[in-house]
């Protein structure tokens, strides 16, 4: 791992320890922005800020940075009562990648934050496959019911388990080509 992953994930587990992810906005833009911004300062310029630029994976284009800060209010205000509801707010927000660098391992924990909070469930990542994960996100624009079917399958009741949360983070790293899967 570079020094800045080490770092990232450092603060990662941080976030947790301290409580401090706690603290933040639930299913915002501004609480997405503050993970962000705790698991990347001091690593880079633009943690935390929404970014200015296009970007591209592969050859899937992200939202238009012209529209990106409209496209956030209307991803904000989409609902998150039902699994289905939260899952849809979270591809949206994928499609949206608010950041430069670092969207996938900040929008995992603000998806975990929101289920924790809206259904008492969080994803226990260290079961999901790293290849079945990015290939239902990477479908889930034309169609959610694989990303749906494939987090389901993995909810836990354990929201407080420290071991879950942070073999959840390490998978996180992992799905993003960082280290070891353990």
């Amino acid at each position: 791992m570079q020094h800045i992953d080490k770092q990232s994930l450092h603060n990662a587990y941080r976030l947790f320890e301290t409580g401090d992810v706690d603290t933040f906005a639930i299913g915002t833009t501004k609480g997405l922005q503050q993970i962000h911004h705790y698991l990347f300062q001091g690593l880079y310029d633009f943690a935390g800020e929404i970014r200015i630029n296009n970007i591209a994976k592969g050859n899937f284009r992200f939202a238009n940075s012209l529209y990106l800060n409209e496209i956030l209010v209307k991803i904000e205000q989409m609902p998150e009562e039902t699994f289905e509801e939260i899952i849809a707010k979270y591809v949206e927000m994928n499609i949206a990648h608010p950041f430069m660098e670092g969207n996938g391992r900040a929008m995992r924990i603000w998806l975990d934050m929101i289920l924790k909070t809206r259904l008492k469930q969080v994803v226990n990542w260290q079961l999901v496959d790293k290849v079945l994960y990015l290939q239902a996100m990477e479908r889930s624009p034309v169609n959610d019911l694989e990303i749906r079917t494939l987090l389901l399958a993995n909810l836990t009741e354990q929201i407080n388990n420290r071991e879950i949360i942070f073999k959840g983070i390490e998978q996180s790293y992992y799905y993003e080509g960082y280290g070891n899967k353990n």
